[in-house]
């Protein structure tokens, strides 16, 4: 599939995958930071910005298979990948079907399960063509994506989980997911919603390089990680 994006900055490989129904300006207010401490990519999605639709369905695996191809053709080796609401579901999709792909996976106001969202988040109105782009995606988030705690589990890399104090994702279901990871950080950014990476940029950018950029520091009195 013919994927648009552009790259920018030197450095270790990061992708970021962009929210669903938009495109990579989505992370304007971040690229410069994150630019200048990385080789940065920003692949849009099927059916998103720059890049063309395909036959059949919307689905967080085929995006996440649309990924894998993009790090092996494109980026040729393992990257770092953030992915913000849609994006941080095929981010967590594409780290569990190849974990040697990803090196650090950072998770943006995402879910594991549809169940995560807020009612609102995942409404869409009636009389939507089914083939259209709108209609695949209401479509998809209809049903998807359906993975268990068991699932997470599988996820080899090192991750951050980022949301906002008053997301769309419900902050239950992100403590869920960070505990459910084998090795899983936890940022709620404080006064924030769904919009957290716009909202706050400069604590944002801080906390993603540094979570990129340094290993684990030791705790004094550590008791999820004793």
């Amino acid at each position: 599939m013919a994927t648009w994006y552009q790259q920018r900055g030197g450095g270790d490989s990061l992708v970021l995958l962009h929210p669903g129904m938009a495109d990579a300006n989505a992370f304007a207010p971040n690229i410069d930071a994150l630019a200048d401490r990385f080789h940065v990519y920003t692949p849009e999605r099927r059916g998103h910005g720059r890049t063309p639709d395909v036959d059949g369905p919307i689905t967080y695996e085929g995006m996440a298979r649309d990924t894998i191809d993009f790090i092996e053709t494109i980026v040729r080796g393992p990257a770092h990948l953030l992915g913000c609401s849609d994006g941080a579901i095929v981010a967590l999709t594409t780290a569990l079907l190849r974990p040697d792909l990803v090196r650090r996976l950072v998770l943006v106001a995402g879910v594991f399960h549809r169940d995560g969202w807020h009612p609102s988040a995942v409404s869409w109105p009636d009389g939507l063509d089914p083939d259209s782009v709108p209609g695949k995606m209401a479509r998809m988030h209809g049903s998807e994506p359906t993975l268990s705690v068991a699932d997470l589990a599988g996820v080899e890399s090192r991750t951050l989980v980022m949301v906002g104090d008053d997301d769309e994702v419900s902050l239950e279901h992100a403590v869920e997911m960070y505990r459910g990871l084998p090795d899983g950080e936890l940022a709620v950014v404080p006064g924030t919603s769904h919009g957290l990476l716009v909202e706050k940029p400069g604590l944002c950018n801080t906390m993603v390089i540094d979570f990129l950029t340094t290993d684990p520091v030791p705790q004094m009195a550590p008791i999820r990680r004793a």
